[in-house]
């Protein structure tokens, strides 16, 4: 799939890092460090802007070794560049560590997975059929 960006960066265009990724990261650029305190949030820009086909959207998921071990994650996450877009893409930090964290121009701070979606179509009933569930939801079907 080829897809139009934008790169007003000072990095390379997001890549996969291996055969198997579903995932491009996504690097801070930014002119000075941004210093997060514990449980500080901030957007932090990225310098790209893309044109996605209709039917897709863009996920920003955070990067699993900054989120285990900085305590550093996508706050909205997965947030969604829907297609009609074409702002530049921003990053929704969040730091739950109890210690500050810096990020510098450059640092991988996201990851970006293209995925395709449909459109819903509500169909409003009086009654939804029965299933063996229920209502039973939030760990109602155990832990183990």
């Amino acid at each position: 799939m080829k897809i139009q960006i934008i790169n007003k960066s000072r990095h390379d265009l997001p890549n996969y890092e291996t055969i198997a990724s579903a995932g491009m990261d996504l690097r801070a650029n930014i002119i000075e460090p941004i210093t997060l305190k514990p449980l500080e949030r901030t957007i932090v820009k990225t310098g790209l802007f893309i044109e996605l086909p209709i039917g897709y959207e863009a996920q920003v998921r955070p990067r699993s070794g900054l989120a285990a071990k900085k305590g550093v994650t996508v706050l909205n996450s997965p947030g969604t560049v829907d297609a009609d877009y074409r702002g530049e893409i921003g990053v929704i930090l969040v730091n739950l560590s109890n210690e500050e964290f810096v990020i510098e121009n450059g640092e991988r701070i996201a990851q970006l997975i293209i995925a395709k979606h449909e459109r819903a179509e509500w169909i409003e009933v009086e009654e939804l059929s029965e299933t063996s569930r229920g209502e039973g939801g939030f760990g109602s079907t155990g832990v183990k």
